[in-house]
């Protein structure tokens, strides 16, 4: 008896494409994508529309007017500062704990679980940037300003719970946020060199 070739049979391909759509989908939902991350502002709400316009009027003593000019010099509250000392003249401004009439106007507000607290809920940091300024400076004194904001919330959690706000629950950094609110304005950037 002759032997025949024997013919090897097909391999089912039909399930492969159907195979690599699934191990697709299951890498595209594990893993994570960077994201490009904003900076944290909240925008005022409308105005109501009967309201009449001197009502937002803030008084000049709850601004803290910071500008940074197109040489990346930099200009708090009318007095040339170097950004690391950015930080601490925030600090004293948002806090204003000897009620300096030069600074925002404290008042006193209900916090759970602190009761009656003084706070300057009036106060509003104003940044305003030169349009040739350097992304640099213009980021390093952002975040001088957040800091500000993220070392007087640590120094109440810690001085209340003993740990760093971002330690404490939902509640409590309500509670913190309340006393410290950030406000931070950005004006419009501005060339001064031009004419208006």
């Amino acid at each position: 008896m002759a032997k025949g070739k024997r013919k090897v049979p097909d391999i089912n391909s039909s399930s492969t494409a159907d195979i690599a759509f699934l191990l697709l989908i299951f890498f595209l939902i594990t893993t994570s994508m960077d994201t490009d991350r904003g900076l944290a502002r909240r925008l005022p709400p409308p105005p109501e529309p009967n309201q009449e316009q001197n009502e937002d009027k803030i008084k000049q003593r709850n601004v803290f007017q910071v500008h940074l000019n197109m040489y990346d010099q930099l200009m708090a509250n009318g007095e040339y500062v170097n950004v690391t000392q950015l930080k601490d003249k925030a600090k004293e401004f948002i806090t204003n704990k000897y009620n300096d009439e030069a600074l925002p106007e404290r008042s006193t507000i209900e916090v759970e679980f602190f009761g009656p607290m003084q706070v300057t809920e009036k106060h509003v940091i104003s940044l305003q940037n030169d349009r040739s300024s350097s992304y640099e400076a213009y980021i390093n004194v952002q975040n001088e300003l957040v800091a500000a904001y993220n070392e007087l919330r640590n120094e109440l959690a810690q001085e209340k719970w003993g740990k760093d706000y971002a330690e404490l629950d939902d509640d409590q950094k309500k509670a913190v946020r309340e006393v410290y609110p950030q406000k931070i304005s950005e004006a419009e950037p501005k060339k001064y060199g031009e004419k208006k």
